[in-house]
């Protein structure tokens, strides 16, 4: 009979139960008072959620290359390679156990957890058994399980509730309501750290959360902190977060205390901890933890060149070793000591490779085979492995919170409205500065299609560059929410989209307002407008090419490499350094690829068109526009075919760019 205790501070009263997985708290629930959430205690955790995960001889082993055509012209053998990762691996984690996965570079820990999750297994071949509770649930197991992995992904402009909230609504289960998924917003602020307010990160306790007041948030800790100035170890906190939102039965964590010191290790490893006694199966890879992180862990997997060296309760790991006739020396970390003693030293690889051997070859001896058993109390298969809709929010519910985290991440960014801002004054003045009022004379017209094709560059410059810049940086945040489920690759690039769209508007708008009268371009109002209407065409198609550069593209330095080399030859065939009449035959399809094109023979036509008053200096000079224009080989009928084909251009590219990060997000390897 588990024996329970209550405690009672102030008005908050909760429940501590001793049973066989370990000390739990029953976590809390929450009431919406007012704009507050009032914190009432209830099991936040239901049992039947529990997870007993077990592995049987796994083997992995790395797929052969597949053969290129310059693999025909090598010498030598043609029979491929292959190199196997693990060797018979088996072992099992239950509810309430926090189990470390230990071993030193190489060993086979990453290649485990890749395998137990499911992830990262395309180029891998993998045979044996994953079991959730006895059964083989395949990729179910990522519906029932989180991964917080090594590196911290979040969009910096957003606050810590904000990430939160967005997180909630489309994880969580899509029949709860917004009221629902709120509460647990705010009660996972405080079941992180087992009700002590886990986010009130760096507040000291007498700081922390008030028994005795109303307010579940009362601690004000960094809720509201924008997520960029937040610390190393609050932002892994954050992480642990929003993946216990949907109160996983399963948790792994990859190398979770990686670049934090000793006390901000320990303190995430005592979240962990505190969030296995509530009842949860938590899985850790770890790099040599200290003394005080080890002696968190109650579970220990050691691996070494592929193998299980130990697995069992990490207080009898010392005695096994000392059985193995290695003894830890006194006052001397264990972890340390387990991971240097199966280490591959360099220059005495075979002497380690022996010695290592040794300790798997005795551990075999030791060990017993491992049988799945389900504990009582424990469903066999938690029931949302059997669901079957791919995301848990809808298609509307998935549109309106990307896009509305998509537009205000965009609003606090400093690069929209103060650097491009600042960008587009600059350069507006300058241009204006420089091409200062000009004249209807045979110099003008010069001056009047240099400063037309010169502002059609920045815009379009500017729009490509600032769209790669943000899309590419993205990017990583965006494969890992879209492979954990929590939204579709069309909703995230159509409201990116639809969220720059205004800006890139706004600020084409500004530089066109401001640079159109200072040049004296057509005075005429509706020649302005029809100006200002193809550059905010441009802008959009420049903002293409931007996206279709940054998705076919791994990472931001790629991307800047690109777009220079691809954009230019649409330069240069624009109509203005080359004569459309001058351009070599071999390379005529670029003329009708350039957006640069277009819009220039558009917008010169837009200028020329019923100009009849050029002053000329020389006796050969163009005394009209229409004159001007037939020397440019451009043509005043052609300027509807030319809007168009701009807007073919702006589909084209934002096709491809939608088609590529398609690719890209398939390939979940």
């Amino acid at each position: 009979m588990p024996s329970k205790k209550s405690e009672e501070n102030g008005d908050a009263q909760y429940l501590i139960e001793d049973n066989k997985d370990g000390v739990g708290y029953q976590n809390y629930s929450s009431i919406n008072r007012g704009n507050d959430y009032i914190l009432q205690r209830s099991p936040s955790f239901d049992p039947s959620q529990r997870i007993t995960l077990s592995w049987h001889n796994i083997n992995v082993t790395v797929k052969p290359k597949k053969k290129t055509l310059l693999s025909y012209f090598k010498r030598g053998n043609d029979v491929p390679e292959t190199k196997q990762l693990l060797y018979n691996v088996s072992g099992e984690v239950r509810p309430g156990q926090l189990l470390a996965i230990m071993g030193a570079s190489g060993a086979g820990k990453t290649t485990l957890l890749n395998v137990l999750t499911g992830r990262n297994l395309r180029l891998l071949n993998v045979d044996g058994e994953v079991l959730v509770n006895g059964e083989n649930v395949g990729q179910g197991i990522t519906r029932l399980s989180a991964y917080v992995q090594q590196d911290d992904l979040f969009i910096g402009t957003l606050t810590v509730r904000e990430h939160l909230v967005f997180q909630a609504l489309l994880r969580m289960d899509r029949n709860l309501t917004y009221q629902e998924k709120m509460e647990r917003v705010a009660e996972v602020i405080l079941e992180v750290e087992g009700g002590r307010s886990s986010l009130c990160l760096g507040v000291r306790p007498e700081q922390m959360y008030n028994p005795g007041s109303n307010d579940l948030l009362s601690c004000r800790g960094i809720e509201n902190f924008t997520v960029y100035r937040i610390s190393g170890g609050e932002s892994k906190r954050l992480a642990f977060a929003s993946e216990i939102l949907t109160k996983p039965g399963l948790m792994f964590c990859d190398e979770p205390t990686s670049g934090l010191d000793s006390f901000m290790s320990q303190s995430i490893i005592s979240v962990l901890r505190e969030v296995a006694e509530g009842g949860r199966t938590i899985i850790c890879t770890i790099h040599q933890p200290s003394s005080e992180v080890f002696e968190l862990f109650d579970h220990l997997l050691l691996m070494a060149e592929g193998r299980v060296a130990f697995r069992g309760r990490s207080t009898k790991a010392l005695d096994f070793f000392k059985r193995a006739g290695l003894q830890c020396p006194i006052n001397y970390n264990p972890a340390d000591f387990y991971v240097h003693n199966l280490a591959i030293v360099p220059g005495k690889e075979n002497e380690s490779r022996e010695k290592v051997m040794a300790i798997v070859e005795q551990f075999s001896r030791e060990a017993t085979t491992i049988e799945c058993t389900i504990s009582t109390g424990y469903s066999n298969i938690p029931p949302q492995v059997k669901a079957t809709a791919k995301y848990k929010a809808s298609w509307c519910t998935q549109f309106r919170t990307v896009f509305w985290r998509s537009w205000i991440s965009l609003m606090r960014d400093p690069m929209v409205f103060k650097v491009r801002l600042a960008q587009s004054i600059v350069i507006a003045l300058l241009l204006g500065l420089v091409f200062f009022n000009q004249k209807l004379t045979d110099k003008g017209i010069m001056n009047i299609n240099g400063a037309i094709f010169l502002v059609l560059m920045n815009i379009s410059f500017s729009n490509m560059f600032s769209v790669v810049n943000a899309f590419t940086l993205e990017q990583p945040i965006y494969l890992r929410e879209h492979w954990n489920g929590l939204y579709r690759c069309d909703i995230y690039f159509l409201c990116k989209t639809l969220a720059e769209a205004p800006v890139l508007v706004f600020m084409t708008t500004l530089l066109v307002c401001i640079v159109y009268w200072l040049i004296g371009l057509n005075h005429d109002v509706g020649a302005f407008f029809i100006f200002l209407a193809i550059m905010v065409l441009v802008a959009n198609t420049a903002a293409s090419f931007g996206y279709m550069v940054s998705c076919m593209s791994s990472n931001l330095n790629v991307a800047l490499s690109l777009a220079t080399p691809l954009i230019m030859p649409l330069v240069l065939f624009g109509g203005f350094y080359l004569n459309s009449a001058s351009v070599p035959v071999y390379f005529i399809w670029l003329k009708y690829i350039s957006m640069f094109f277009y819009a220039n023979e558009a917008l010169l036509i837009n200028q020329w068109k019923d100009v009849t008053n050029i002053t000329c200096t020389t006796p050969i000079c163009a005394h009209t526009g229409k004159q001007v224009l037939s020397t440019l080989d451009f043509d005043e009928n052609h300027f509807l075919r030319d809007i168009l084909l701009i807007i073919a251009l702006l589909l084209f590219f934002r096709i491809l760019a939608f088609i590529a990060l398609l690719i890209k997000s398939s390939r979940k390897t």
